[in-house]
């Protein structure tokens, strides 16, 4: 099977064989840049900016990724909004197609993950596997350790609490967690007067509600 037709399969949600010596190849190639960026030093923030643009596969101004960082493809198909911030030990498994939306926040430890492996035990001794996309709404912001499932979206706005494990699609504008992940409730006017639990948005704090651009 030719490189061409791998990747095809490989962005297409059908088995295909992981371990192909092409496609291993320039795996790796994506790797050495990602084993550069974790070696960049806390001042080095210009070349940071300038991996993550060489990394990813698009990326919006100010995304930040706090090293260190892991990824199957070092980002190579993964596409950032703007604006995006990830903290420590965020982990992608992007194998295809992981998209992150404008202003969304990843706590410690996250992991996204596009991967699959068939039930089958001999497919699966053979490094057969199938990938299905991630997508990350805008203004999402998931808590430390969640973990998020091939073929998974979540909807613009919403949290996930930490520790959640995401299964299915989770709508725009609500908080869930759990494992499975769960709704728990929608985000509510009174979100706009407590910021958590009995402590209130000072007057100052409200002078930023408004739409983002």
């Amino acid at each position: 099977m030719t490189l061409e037709e791998t990747i095809r399969r490989m962005k297409g949600g059908i088995l295909y064989n992981s371990g192909s010596e092409e496609l291993l190849r320039v795996q790796a190639e994506c790797l050495e840049k990602m084993y550069d960026y974790n070696a960049t030093r806390p001042c080095e923030g210009e070349k940071r900016s300038a991996l993550i643009k060489q990394m990813f596969a698009e990326s919006g101004e100010n995304c930040y990724i706090e090293p260190p960082f892991h990824a199957n493809w070092g980002g190579y198909h993964t596409h950032l909004g703007k604006n995006v911030y990830a903290n420590f030990n965020l982990t992608l498994v992007d194998d295809t197609d992981i998209y992150i939306g404008d202003y969304t926040m990843l706590g410690p430890n996250v992991v996204l993950a596009t991967a699959g492996h068939p039930v089958c035990p001999e497919l699966r001794a053979r490094a057969y596997q199938y990938n299905l996309p991630v997508r990350i709404g805008k203004n999402c912001w998931l808590g430390a350790g969640v973990v998020v499932l091939p073929g998974v979206s979540i909807g613009d706005n919403s949290i996930i609490g930490a520790g959640s494990i995401v299964t299915k699609d989770i709508p725009a504008n609500v908080v869930a967690v759990g494992n499975p992940c769960r709704v728990m409730r929608p985000i509510s006017e009174k979100d706009y007067e407590y910021y958590y639990r009995d402590k209130k948005i000072d007057d100052i704090s409200k002078e930023d509600i408004q739409p983002y651009d």
